[in-house]
C-alpha cells in the first residue's frame, strides 16, 4: 500500500502513487492513501458518478461525497439522519446544527444544500484528515458550516445552552463511540445544548447479541423522555452488523414518527422505526452507563 502524509498538492510534488483498495460487495477500485492524525485515509472515486468519491479510515467506509450533488446521502443511516432532518421543520427552513465527527462533512453538506442559512457547527478531532478535505473534497462556499478542530465532548462543554436545533453524533474510534461520548453525563451536556424542541442523533454500529445499543438506549433514555430507533430487522436478527440511529428528544418536543417512518420506509425496504416501549425493551437488561463507571469493550 502507498500511503503519504497529508500535505496541501503544491508541496506534494509526484510523491503519492495509487494502490487498489477493496470497496463495496468485493468491487476494487483505484484509491489513494493519506497518513492522517489518527492512521490512514483513503479516497476511492465512484466510478458510477463522475465527481463523487468514498472516504475510508483505516480500511472502514467513513463517508460518501458527491461533489456535484451533495444531497446524494448514499449509507443508509445516513440517509436516515437525512430522514430525520426533513421531517422536522418545513422544508428549506434553517436549522441551527451541531455535528460531533466530521470526516467527509457529509450530512452538513447536505444540510447546506437543502436547508440555505442552516448555522452549521463541526467537531473534528483529525486536523490533517479536514485539511484533506478541504484540499481534496471542497466545502460549499454558500452556507459553509464551521469546523472546529476539538475533541466532541469538549465542544458540547462550550456550547450555549439552548443554542441548537440538533445534535449529530457519528463519532468512531477503532469501530466503538468513544467512552466518553456513551454516558449519562455526556448525554446531559447535550440536552442542555439543545433548545426545548431540539433533537439529538446518535448513530451506533452493532450486532448480535446488540449489547452496544442496548446500552447507548438505557442511557440516553436516562435523559430524554421521547426516544425512537431507526434500524435494519437483519442486523436485529442477528444476521449482519449494521448501523442504528438513536432518535431522541426532551418532554417539550414532538417527534413526528408517523412521518419519519414513512421517508425511512421509502428510502428502501430495510428501515424500520421503533418507538417508545418498544425502545424500553431493548434497553430492558442494560444498565445506563457514567463517567464513574470502567467503560469496558462492549
Amino acid at each position: 500500500m502507498s500511503r503519504t502524509k497529508f500535505e496541501p498538492p503544491d508541496k506534494q510534488g509526484d510523491s503519492r502513487s495509487p494502490s487498489v483498495t477493496s470497496f463495496g460487495g468485493g468491487r476494487r477500485f483505484v484509491g489513494q492513501h493519506y497518513d492522517v492524525d489518527t492512521g490512514v485515509a483513503t479516497l476511492v472515486r465512484d466510478p458510477s458518478r463522475p465527481n463523487a468519491w468514498n472516504l475510508l479510515l483505516d480500511g472502514v467506509e467513513s463517508s460518501y461525497v458527491d461533489l456535484d450533488d451533495p444531497t446524494v446521502l448514499a449509507f443508509e443511516y445516513m440517509r436516515w439522519f437525512g430522514d430525520v432532518l426533513d421531517c422536522l421543520v418545513p422544508e428549506k427552513a434553517p436549522l441551527s446544527v451541531v455535528h460531533l465527527g466530521g470526516a467527509g462533512v457529509t450530512l452538513a453538506r447536505y444540510v447546506s444544500a437543502t436547508r440555505p442559512g442552516s448555522n452549521q457547527l463541526v467537531a473534528e478531532i483529525d486536523q490533517a484528515l479536514i485539511e484533506l478535505v478541504r484540499e481534496q473534497l471542497p466545502l460549499p462556499k454558500r452556507s459553509r458550516p464551521r469546523i472546529r478542530i476539538e475533541d466532541a465532548r469538549t465542544m458540547v462543554s462550550t456550547l450555549r445552552p439552548a443554542s441548537c436545533d440538533v445534535v449529530v453524533r457519528d463519532t468512531f474510534a477503532d469501530a466503538l463511540v468513544p467512552a466518553h461520548l456513551r454516558t449519562v453525563e455526556f448525554t446531559e451536556l447535550v440536552a442542555t445544548a439543545l433548545r426545548p424542541t431540539g433533537i439529538y442523533l446518535a448513530n451506533v454500529a452493532d450486532n448480535t447479541p446488540l449489547r452496544q445499543i442496548g446500552s447507548e438506549l438505557a442511557t440516553v433514555l436516562e435523559v430524554f423522555a421521547e426516544v425512537a430507533v431507526i434500524y435494519e430487522p437483519a442486523v436485529v436478527r442477528g444476521r449482519r452488523h449494521g448501523n442504528f440511529v438513536i432518535i431522541a428528544a426532551g418532554a417539550d418536543a414532538e417527534l413526528p414518527l408517523d412521518q419519519i417512518s414513512r421517508r425511512v420506509v421509502a428510502g428502501g425496504p430495510q428501515g424500520r422505526v421503533r418507538r417508545l416501549a418498544e425502545v424500553q425493551a431493548m434497553a430492558r437488561d442494560h444498565r445506563p452507563r457514567r463517567d464513574a463507571d470502567t467503560i469496558d469493550p462492549l
